[in-house]
């Protein structure tokens, strides 16, 4: 078989190579020279393969597919891409919360469960979890909450003590505590969980009415999870099961598939529920607020690089599109601020400007200049660089603005967010939920991720799992006692 003529290796400016097995030295035993420019270029370039990770769901895994809307939900939106017919792309990244880019995939641990949508009005992104809540309600405990979840600045190891500690001082999180140490905690691979936008979001349709949403995306593979001791089991033949899963599945024609669907709130209701139903501790019950049916997302592609496409993959819920908006959750509120300021700090000023974060639709904008600005954005029109021009640059459209949103008795202040909050109720009905066998595993797995942990923090949490249901404290002392 003839060998095809294969492309001259260059450098980065495209200088062509003529030896890439050998450095430049003076004589066979000399030292090395600064003058070959090919080998200070590989070891420079080298020096800078990696960028900081994610503080948050560094380790993840993701694929390219659609969402296809088979439900008509025009009363709710006039999101173009949530109309009926419509179909659009869009990519997944699916992660771990605390563990580092090394750590392995089937760690029990909350799983990232991130969107974004390539429509024809910007992209949309819905970053949300594989839980329909979360461990606190208000942001400003959010960093003291991951600190619990990383490694000890002493020992630089994970700390029962400290995830135990704040959890026991924080009851708001007893519901997600519920749903981690039961079987849901560890699923089997991306395909076999749910997803949740998680926070309230808004609808607005072209009427301007605004209802209230959440938004759910149920797997069409069934659930599979695995326990404890079967997790072991597979870190100890493999730390990227879920990418050696999804990736395979895939590259199989394997299509994972998950249904969209919505729950919806109107103003009313709103100020009727006995929860605040921006409260991102808990759930809107299924039979007060049906779920509504949306669409299918299918995943279909693999990335050709991870890297550019997976790594560089930047999702924030300050990406919205007309016909949804926010919502007055406070956790939300922070976030659509900390997750576009990560990607700056992360990825650079332009970071939507990378191929897998750039729209697919035309975008026009006066931000100037900034570190690897790489693209045009003056629309042809070098004199239009600020707003308002006379130079005929882009400008607003009011048809885009959004209608007022009115909240009863508005004021700004710092309240206490545990004040009039009901913390055990839905934690203690999702307990009542489980049948005994389901039970014994939450009481074994509780009390295993208790080892260490001063007896002080442990009897704090154990009023808590008592409130929430008496067998479920005696259960947790039971598995205790029998270690």
């Amino acid at each position: 078989m003839a060998e095809q003529k294969r492309e001259t290796l260059t450098t980065t400016a495209g200088n062509p190579v003529g030896d890439n097995q050998n450095s430049m030295t003076i004589g066979s035993r000399g030292p090395l020279l600064l003058q070959d420019v090919h080998l200070i270029e590989k070891l420079a370039h080298q020096n800078r393969e990696r960028i900081p990770e994610r503080v948050v769901h560094a380790k993840g895994w993701g694929a390219f597919g659609t969402l296809e809307v088979t439900h008509d939900i025009s009363q709710y939106t006039k999101a173009k891409a949530l109309q009926l017919g419509a179909r659009c792309e869009m990519l997944a990244r699916f992660s771990t919360v605390a563990g580092e880019l090394g750590a392995a995939d089937t760690e029990r641990d909350v799983r990232g469960f991130a969107l974004k949508f390539y429509t024809e009005e910007g992209n949309w992104d819905l970053v949300g979890n594989n839980t329909p809540v979360f461990f606190v309600r208000d942001p400003l405990k959010f960093p003291d909450f991951i600190h619990t979840q990383k490694r000890h600045p002493k020992t630089n190891l994970r700390s029962p003590t400290a995830m135990w500690d704040f959890w026991s001082l924080s009851p708001e999180s007893l519901h997600q505590v519920t749903i981690l140490m039961s079987d849901r905690g560890i699923p089997q691979a991306p395909m076999f969980m749910n997803g949740y936008g998680s926070h309230t979001y808004s609808m607005i349709n072209n009427n301007g009415e605004r209802v209230w949403v959440k938004f759910h995306f149920k797997t069409k593979q069934g659930h599979k999870f695995y326990t404890n001791a079967q997790s072991k089991e597979v870190i100890g033949e493999t730390r990227e099961a879920y990418q050696e899963a999804l990736f395979g599945a895939i590259e199989q024609g394997e299509y994972p598939q998950w249904e969209m669907k919505i729950q919806v709130m109107t103003d009313e209701q709103a100020k009727a529920f006995k929860y605040n139903p921006f409260d991102l501790t808990k759930v809107w019950p299924h039979g007060d607020f049906p779920l509504i049916d949306v669409g299918i997302i299918t995943l279909n592609r693999n990335a050709e690089n991870y890297f550019s496409e997976i790594e560089n993959a930047a999702f924030s819920p300050s990406n919205i599109i007309p016909g949804i908006s926010f919502s007055p959750d406070k956790m939300l509120q922070a976030r659509i601020f900390a997750y576009a300021d990560a990607h700056r700090y992360r990825l650079g000023t332009h970071y939507e400007s990378l191929p897998v974060n750039k729209p697919k639709c035309p975008i026009h904008h006066y931000h100037k200049d900034g570190a690897m600005r790489t693209f045009r954005n003056d629309s042809g029109n070098p004199d239009a660089y600020y707003e308002p021009n006379s130079f005929n640059g882009p400008v607003e459209d009011s048809s885009y603005r959004e209608p007022a949103q009115s909240l009863d008795d508005c004021t700004i202040d710092r309240y206490n967010h545990r004040d009039g909050n009901d913390d055990y109720t839905q934690a203690g009905d999702l307990f009542r939920l489980f049948d005994d066998e389901q039970k014994q595993r939450l009481f074994n797995n509780i009390a295993e991720a208790m080892q260490g942990v001063p007896q002080a923090i442990i009897d704090r949490q154990i009023v808590h799992f008592e409130k929430a249901d008496p067998d479920y404290a005696a259960g947790v002392k039971a598995a205790l006692a029998a270690i």
